[in-house]
């Protein structure tokens, strides 16, 4: 019998590992939702009823030979996971990629809202969306900038503002593609509020149309139609906390070695956003992250050493876009060092599509 690999966390990176590997051993991916979901595809949904389904693609078409288990892991061990439902999954390798928790309309309201409701709770905030006339957003950074594309986009005339913590927008990125991204935000009429904070949350739900107002630390005061939260992103590994398995770092990430080894266990791996690594929680990131454990268990399923080594990226890399036409990039250069990314290429690679087209491939949607 071919050894057993326990994937837990349905994301980015756990069903790359998991489709990867499902002709090389019997693989099982535990998630508590029926479906992976694409976080920049949420934002558009939400503007855009017709694409509401987009983000969303079904669990059971993502593996041939293996199995999806919808449950939630309570805890790990070298040899294994215990599942909320009652019951235990043994492994011979673990692969821990739950990524993060990010607030509606990022991801669906609860962890196990299952696709048909996420579905219609979009659609339902897109109701509520429609009849707003001011729409405030809380967290500058490339979700919140993201969604306020995307609702400029599907309706020229609400007027938009975007306030954020840190005094600059993509801290660490070329000064070209910050400007670049100032200048887009202008001309699409988006206000911006960058270095200040509100004293106090709205009081009323976000995504539910109600008028309302709120005060700043600098003394202002914002009046809006609705609000949404794009701030907060929290990484989970709640399962860890009883220490069975490794204990978590202050930032309560995981310790992992150049392979994406737990650290002390060569048959445990951790990647994406719960692994210490010097890269931003992102989606490539992960993605990369993931093709080096898919080398390195099919190293050890074959009785050898794991050799690849992973190399955490030197240039921060984006591609943000601001609904289909717009939006800003920074990439790798062809002789090393960063390059703004042209806005061709950034609505090429993500702002047409968004990755639908790449997920409905790993799905088995697509060729």
């Amino acid at each position: 019998m071919s050894p057993a690999v326990v994937v837990v966390g349905g994301g980015y990176a756990g069903t790359l590992v998991a489709r990867s590997l499902d002709s090389d051993a019997r693989i099982t991916l535990v998630d508590p939702r029926d479906a992976f979901v694409n976080v920049a595809g949420s934002l558009r949904a939400l503007a855009r009823p017709e694409w509401a389904h987009n983000p969303f693609f079904d669990y059971r078409t993502l593996l041939e030979r293996g199995r999806v288990v919808r449950d939630t892991v309570t805890s790990a061990d070298r040899a294994g996971v215990t599942l909320a439902g009652g019951g235990r999954i043994d492994a011979d390798y673990l692969v821990l990629a739950t990524g993060s928790s990010y607030a509606y309309p990022a991801h669906p309201r609860h962890p196990a809202t299952d696709a048909t409701q996420a579905v219609a709770d979009l659609r339902i905030t897109n109701d509520q969306l429609a009849t707003a006339e001011r729409v405030l957003i809380l967290g500058a950074g490339p979700v919140g900038l993201e969604l306020a594309g995307e609702i400029r986009e599907a309706w020229p005339d609400k007027h938009i503002t975007v306030l954020g913590r840190s005094p600059e927008l993509l801290p660490g990125f070329l000064p070209e593609v910050r400007d670049e991204l100032h200048r887009q935000l202008e001309d699409l009429k988006i206000e911006l509020r960058v270095g200040t904070t509100l004293t106090a949350v709205p009081s009323v739900e976000a995504g539910t149309a109600t008028t309302f107002s709120v005060d700043t630390d600098t003394g202002a005061s914002i009046t809006a139609d609705i609000w949404f939260r794009c701030f907060g992103a929290r990484v989970n590994t709640g399962y860890l906390d009883e220490g069975a398995l490794v204990e978590l770092t202050e930032r309560r990430t995981v310790s992992v070695d150049e392979h994406l080894n737990v650290i002390g266990h060569r048959n445990v791996y951790a990647l994406g956003d719960i692994a210490e690594l010097p890269d931003a929680k992102m989606a490539t990131h992960a993605q990369t992250q993931a093709l080096v454990v898919v080398e390195n268990l099919r190293a050890q399923l074959r009785g050898e050493q794991p050799g690849s080594v992973y190399q955490p990226a030197d240039v921060p890399r984006i591609l943000l876009p601001l609904g289909t036409r717009a939006g800003v990039g920074q990439l790798p250069g062809p002789e090393g060092g960063a390059m703004a990314a042209p806005l061709e290429q950034v609505v090429e690679r993500k702002g047409s599509d968004l990755f639908t087209s790449r997920f409905a491939r790993r799905f088995g949607r697509g060729t």
